[in-house]
């Protein structure tokens, strides 16, 4: 009596179970949106805000199959290369949040607009060096570069000495890895730096910096040498040095993508050099008052004079550069007041103040997204836990107040969002940077 063919089936079926079953391919040719064509399905898709789009991947295999891909990424950037003016309004203008040293703790993208987080994987862990700090992330494209930082290192002597690191990764959305770069050739922490785009090739420019960690307020070396990474080629080179010593500083690029190489320039501000000895044991810092600037055509550097006056202020307060067309225009946030700075008479004026300022002594962030300023000030959370016995504490990540500031209208508005983090948020160590995607 022959065999029924269900049971041929399955003999062939349990024959081959020992072996691996192949991954299941999904055809990307599968309809996205019943009633268009696809092209049109994708364009549809790519105006989707970047931290929604992994929630909309288990809608159906089509789209999980297109939002996983590099057209998505692709696509995004393609329209806003073909879109004339306001060509940045056709991306998401997120921020990228480093709580912490990016090997323990993930770092975040923030939506101001949607109030939406979402996780970024951790950094490749190195598992002598830990306590990762003061380094900078920067953005260009679709890619987070982290450079630098100062962290203790188990190989070290002695163990409680942080030292600089030269290490630097690049995360690429589209591929949604993390890639080891070629390091820098000098090593440091807290230093200058900005991206330059537009031209024949991408580059980042390093200024500055020196060892010191948050652990330690007064602590480390100083250095003035200056480096350009050429993103294309993953090489280093040595610049002109900076006219003196100088770490904490900060930099921005004066010049938009449009100009040429002549008519850009790089600006390094504030920071601090020499120390003094208060009694001849507490050191401090001696902060400038000044900035340094180089002509990219010419790599030369120049001295532009103090921009306060002794009395005005002690240091530099956080710097955001805010895009208008032809040139940025610089704030600064000093305690609860927005400053412009006027390039002509080279001082720091006042522009607003913050609705609801936070206590001088509370970490306060500041960055500047789609046009707009972001003063972010954290709020103290406790899960309160009535008990027969009484009330338990419990310290959470508590909630994040933003209060965002129109230079263009000069108004003011605030939200209220809920970071995803597990640990109470220090601004004081927290580095951000700004992308679109």
């Amino acid at each position: 009596m022959p065999l029924p063919i269900f049971s041929s089936r399955l003999q062939c079926s349990s024959s081959s179970s020992s072996f691996p079953r192949p991954k299941r391919r999904i055809d990307p040719s599968l309809t996205l949106i019943p009633g268009l064509s696809n092209d049109v399905a994708r364009l549809i898709l790519s105006f989707v805000p970047y931290p929604h789009i992994s929630r909309l991947k288990s809608t159906c295999k089509s789209w999980y199959a297109f939002l996983s891909s590099k057209t998505l990424i692709s696509l995004r950037h393609s329209r806003r290369d073909n879109t004339d003016g306001e060509n940045n309004n056709n991306l998401s203008h997120l921020l990228c949040i480093f709580p912490q040293d990016p090997s323990i703790s993930p770092p975040f993208l923030f939506d101001p607009v949607t109030l939406s987080w979402k996780p970024l994987p951790l950094l490749p862990c190195n598992p002598h060096v830990y306590g990762l700090c003061n380094f900078v992330a920067v953005a260009i494209g679709p890619c987070v570069y982290v450079l630098g930082g100062s962290a203790f290192d188990t190989r070290s002597y002695p163990l409680d000495v942080p030292l600089p690191t030269s290490t630097v990764f690049r995360y690429s959305f589209v591929k949604s890895i993390w890639e080891r770069l070629s390091p820098m050739l000098s090593p440091r922490g807290s230093f200058a730096c900005a991206a330059v785009t537009g031209l024949s090739n991408n580059r980042i420019i390093v200024a500055g910096g020196g060892s010191r960690h948050t652990l330690f307020g007064a602590a480390g070396s100083r250095m003035s040498s200056v480096e350009m990474y050429d993103v294309e080629k993953d090489e280093w080179r040595e610049m002109d040095e900076l006219p003196r010593f100088r770490a904490g500083c900060v930099g921005f690029l004066v010049g938009n993508e449009k100009e040429k190489e002549k008519e850009r320039e790089f600006w390094v501000m504030g920071g601090y050099g020499r120390s003094r000895t208060v009694s001849g044991i507490l050191p401090v810092d001696e902060y400038y008052r000044d900035a340094a600037v180089m002509d990219l055509s010419g790599e030369k550097w120049r001295l532009v004079g103090d921009m306060w006056g002794e009395e005005e202020r002690p240091k530099l307060g956080k710097i955001v550069a805010v895009d208008c067309g032809i040139k940025p225009v610089f704030f600064m946030l000093d305690k609860d007041r927005i400053l412009r700075y006027e390039i002509g008479s080279n001082r720091w004026r006042r522009e607003s103040s913050v609705p609801k300022k936070a206590l001088y002594d509370e970490p306060v962030g500041f960055v500047a997204l789609n046009g707009e300023l972001h003063v972010m000030i954290l709020l103290d959370g406790y899960n309160l836990m009535d008990t027969r016995g009484g009330t338990r504490q419990h310290r959470n990540a508590g909630s994040l107040m933003i209060h965002i500031y129109d230079p263009k209208k000069k108004t003011w508005r605030s939200v209220v969002t809920k970071p995803p983090f597990n640990h109470q948020l220090d601004l004081r160590t927290t580095v951000m940077c700004t992308i679109r995607l």
